[in-house]
């Protein structure tokens, strides 16, 4: 990757600074009668019974009637990963998209990308990874404290963008009360073998003596080289099509996929007995290559040679943002008020060569208000409002959306109440969405919508052991500037994107029903859904191949999803002392067009100062492309003493209920392995050594919801280790 990309190594240098010395302390004898109390964070947590911080009521996994699924503690540790997709991707019904190392967006329980909200402590990212396939999303999970994965619609709370799902990282970079400690916080050093990887990281948080102001700093580095493949860069099925014979050249190694990121963020707050105020400011920063992505510019002169890229695809992206929150308690008929307010700057950069392609710039401002009142009428509840304006704009020959600016802003309430056995959840949500486009360049006219959202959710207790939770929720969502004016040549997908400026808002009508059992050492969890989708915006293939790619058309119909998910564990003790745990689970889901027969589609194809027009037949049934596959994986546990360690497997099935013009992508088994080394030192800090093993099969796995799944494997076997220190 090109050296114009890397910034100095300063949050490296620091963490590396602050976790040596705490190391060393660790190797001093620890007096065991103390030490266990210190180090709270390194307890074995009870996930379901963590406080989720995406609501605005007060609720924990277990207790919320709404499928929500929650990382924090070691297991986060052990499940972090470059992207926050990849981090949450072994959470039942979670999955993960694939655009290179540097790119990953959960996918829950089937949607992705406009469908799905990553927030940072409650607010979006700010990014426009929603845009395109090979936009990263600017929020690093090895900073997170905790990871909250709300499944089924988010929209009562988020709007539009979560009508699938949203995925909440909890960060504290704004500190909302005084710590534990006068001074603590963690570090981290880890290298891998599979891509030559260094990752050093750092988190300070701190109290002022007299206890009105706390403080928070973090920073980042990771970079990472080309990772190891199992076999070649193209698929076997690809090879074929194509005629091709295997380069022994190529073996081994998948290029392009260089990654190196850089974060930090430094926070202030005032707390007082009442409230909070706190101000704060990060940056993201990360390059990263897209295999694969090296694409041809096709001369428009009759009988001219086809120029080849000089390079390939590499991307360049900047975030900087500000934020303020605060707080009041105790407000008369309101128990709490929460506010904040984020202004994001992004800048996203493709390199094609040493040459820049097309520059994607995003401003945005979000803000939020929560007032939690008193009971009424017996239901505690909130009331919320949340506005939001983005002003994008892709600059290049190459940039196939136009510039926008888009206006967003909501209202909501949401309450419970319980009776006896039972409680009940209610929310309503009304949204304001208008985009204002560039008529100079797009291909429509301004657009402007409103929806609604309504939910309710009921969790019975019918005993102790026994708890089942009904949910519906009926929500809509507004098309993106990107599915109504895109207009040209996606680099990214090597494909020619289209937009239809005459999209109107979808919506979901989700029905679901759950199962939870648990008794002494046992639990047991499993979910049914059905959503369905009218007027489901997608992105179809219309068969169609230009000079630049095959030509696909953003378009909608009714639509139909349906899909399970199950996870069990058993938690058992041995003889010597040692604590062991089995978990296993699975997850499917199955997404369709629900009509019968065919209609007509009529498209036109730019061409710089033509267009081709063409009409098609377009199927109303079948599959919908790029879902993801079931699966069904397991892993054993073992702690005893300062040791823990683990061992999994998670079976992927074929996907082979595919669309039109889609190919079948084959099933494989991911193996991973986990050992660690905890110690207290008798200074009150700790450290952990750890190995973990990805891939140990080395078993060549290509993601079915990738559009780069026929040129870009995962990762082969690999081991990262390192150090984390706790002070």
């Amino acid at each position: 990757m090109p050296n114009r990309c890397m910034p100095p190594r300063l949050p490296l240098a620091l963490a590396l600074a602050i976790a040596l010395p705490f190391a060393a302390q660790a190797a001093q004898p620890a007096d065991a009668a103390g030490a266990a109390d210190q180090h709270d964070h390194q307890q074995p947590t009870d996930l379901a019974g963590v406080e989720v911080k995406a609501t605005p009521l007060a609720g924990t996994a277990e207790d919320l009637a709404r499928p929500v699924e929650v990382l924090t503690g070691e297991k986060l540790d052990e499940m972090k990963a470059n992207s926050i997709g990849e981090t949450v991707s072994k959470l039942p019904g979670v999955q993960s998209s694939y655009f290179g190392p540097g790119v990953g967006r959960p996918i829950v329980r089937g949607f992705d990308g406009a469908r799905v909200q990553v927030l940072s402590d409650g607010l979006g990212s700010g990014d426009v990874s929603t845009v395109s396939v090979d936009h990263a999303v600017s929020v690093e999970p090895f900073l997170a404290d905790q990871i909250e994965v709300l499944k089924g619609p988010a929209t009562l709370l988020y709007g539009s963008g979560a009508i699938g799902g949203a995925v909440n990282v909890v960060d504290g970079r704004i500190p909302e009360g005084v710590t534990d400690e006068p001074l603590q916080g963690r570090a981290e050093l880890r290298g891998n073998s599979v891509n030559d990887e260094t990752t050093g990281m750092f988190r300070l948080d701190g109290t002022s003596s007299g206890g009105g102001f706390v403080f928070h700093v973090d920073g980042l580095h990771r970079e990472t080289g080309d990772y190891d493949i199992p076999g070649y860069p193209e698929s076997a099925q690809r090879m074929a099509e194509e005629g091709e014979t295997p380069d022994p050249a190529e073996k081994g190694t998948l290029p392009n996929s260089a990654v190196r990121t850089d974060s930090g963020a430094l926070g202030v707050t005032w707390v007082g007995s009442r409230g909070f105020l706190g101000v704060g400011a990060s940056l993201f920063n990360t390059r990263y290559g897209i295999p694969g992505a090296a694409h041809e510019h096709a001369d428009e002169t009759p009988g001219a040679p086809v120029e080849e890229e000089e390079g390939p695809v590499t991307i360049s992206m900047d975030q900087h943002r500000y934020e303020m929150r605060g707080g009041l308690d105790n407000l008369g008929p309101f128990k709490s008020l929460r506010a904040k307010v984020a202004r994001t700057e992004y800048t996203h950069t493709e390199f094609e060569g040493e040459e820049t392609g097309t520059v994607f710039e995003n401003t945005s401002t979000e803000g939020r208000v929560e007032l939690v009142h008193e009971p009424l009428l017996g239901w505690d509840g909130a009331v919320g409002v949340q506005w939001g304006q983005r002003d994008f704009e892709a600059i290049g020959a190459e940039a196939f959306v136009p510039p926008s600016k888009s206006h967003d802003a909501g209202l909501f309430w949401l309450g419970d109440r319980t009776f006896g056995a039972f409680k009940a959840e209610l929310g309503a949500r009304l949204d304001r969405n208008s985009i204002d486009v560039d008529q100079a360049t797009a291909i429509g006219p301004d657009r402007d919508f409103n929806t609604s959202s309504l939910s309710a959710a009921l969790k019975w207790d019918i005993n102790q052991s026994w708890h089942m939770s009904f949910g519906l929720d009926r929500a809509q969502r507004s098309p993106t500037a990107e599915e109504l004016y895109s207009n040209g040549l996606h680099v990214a997908t090597s494909s020619i994107e289209l937009g239809s400026p005459e999209l109107d808002a979808e919506t979901a009508n989700r029905a679901e029903i759950g199962l939870h059992w648990h008794s002494g050492p046992f639990k047991l969890g499993a979910s049914l859904y059905h959503v369905r989708y009218d007027d489901f915006i997608y992105l179809a293939d219309t068969g169609i191949e230009d000079a630049d790619g095959p030509v696909r058309v953003w378009t909608q119909d009714n639509a139909r999803f349906n899909g399970a998910e199950a996870e069990a564990s058993w938690n058992f003790a041995d003889s010597m002392g040692a604590d062991w745990e089995l978990r296993v689970f699975g997850d499917m889901v199955r997404g369709e067009l629900s009509g019968s027969g065919t209609r007509e589609l009529s498209f036109s194809v730019p061409h710089g100062d033509h267009s081709d027009d063409y009409t098609i037949d377009l199927a109303r049934g079948g599959n919908l492309p790029r879902i993801a596959p079931g699966r069904v994986g397991g892993e054993v546990r073992w702690e005893r003493g300062q040791w823990r360690a683990s061992l999994g497997a998670v079976r992927y099935a074929k996907q082979d209920d595919v669309a039109e013009f889609e190919t079948a992508t084959p099933g494989y088994t991911l193996v991973d392995a986990h050992v660690a080394w905890h110690a207290d030192t008798a200074a009150g800090n700790a450290w952990e050594l750890f190995v973990d093993g990805s891939n140990l099969l080395d078993e060549e796995a290509r993601v079915h919801t990738s559009f780069l799944k026929d040129v870009a494997p995962l990762p082969g076997r690999g081991f990262a280790f390192g150090v984390r220190a706790f002070f």
